[in-house]
C-alpha cells in the first residue's frame, strides 16, 4: 500500500515538473502544446479514496495555472475529467471496472486507446473553451482541442508504453 501511495507522489511530482519546465515551453505551430500531467488522473489507481483523487487533480491544475499564469482552466478542466473518469473507465473496460481488477498495463492498447482519447479530448475542449471564453470563436476552439488532443493523445501513449511494466 505504502508503495502504491510512493508511486502516486512520485508520479504527481514528475509529470508536474515535466509539465512545467519542458511540455510548457514546447509550442509547436503557434499554439500546439503536449500536457503530460494528463496521465496522472488517467493512470491513477481506481481502489484509491475518490476525495483524495479529485483534490489531487485539482491541486495538480491549479500548480500548472500558477506556472503558466492561466487563472484557475488547467484546474478545472482536470477536475471535471477526474469527475467524470468513472463513466468512462466503465466504458472502455467494463466488468474489470465493475470488479475493481484494472491494471492499466494488463489492458488492450484499443481500451487504453479509447480511454485516453475521450478524456484528453474532454479536457482540452474544457480548457480551451476557458481559455478562450467567446462563442464567436468556436472554430479556434475546436481546432486548438483537435490539434493538441492529437498531439497529447500522441505522446501520452507513447510515455505509458515506455514507463508500464508489462505483465504476462
Amino acid at each position: 500500500m505504502n508503495n502504491i501511495i510512493f508511486l502516486n507522489i512520485m508520479r504527481f511530482f514528475g509529470l508536474l515538473l515535466l509539465q512545467v519546465l519542458i511540455c510548457n515551453n514546447i509550442n509547436f505551430m503557434g499554439y500546439i502544446n503536449p500536457h503530460v500531467y494528463l496521465l496522472f488522473i488517467l493512470l491513477y489507481p481506481t481502489s484509491n479514496n475518490r476525495l483524495t483523487f479529485i483534490f489531487s487533480s485539482f491541486l495538480l491544475g491549479l500548480i500548472i495555472d500558477v506556472f503558466l499564469d492561466s487563472g484557475g482552466t488547467h484546474a478545472a478542466a482536470s477536475v471535471l475529467i477526474a469527475y467524470i473518469r468513472p463513466l468512462f473507465l466503465k466504458f472502455s473496460f467494463g466488468a474489470a471496472y465493475e470488479y475493481q481488477t484494472i491494471k492499466f498495463s494488463n489492458t488492450d492498447f484499443s481500451q487504453r486507446f479509447i480511454y485516453f482519447l475521450f478524456l484528453i479530448i474532454i479536457h482540452h475542449f474544457i480548457l480551451f473553451s476557458l481559455v478562450v471564453f467567446n462563442k464567436n470563436e468556436m472554430l479556434l476552439i475546436i481546432k486548438q482541442t483537435l490539434y493538441s488532443s492529437i498531439f497529447s493523445l500522441i505522446i501520452c501513449l507513447l510515455f505509458n508504453s515506455l514507463f508500464s511494466k508489462k505483465q504476462t
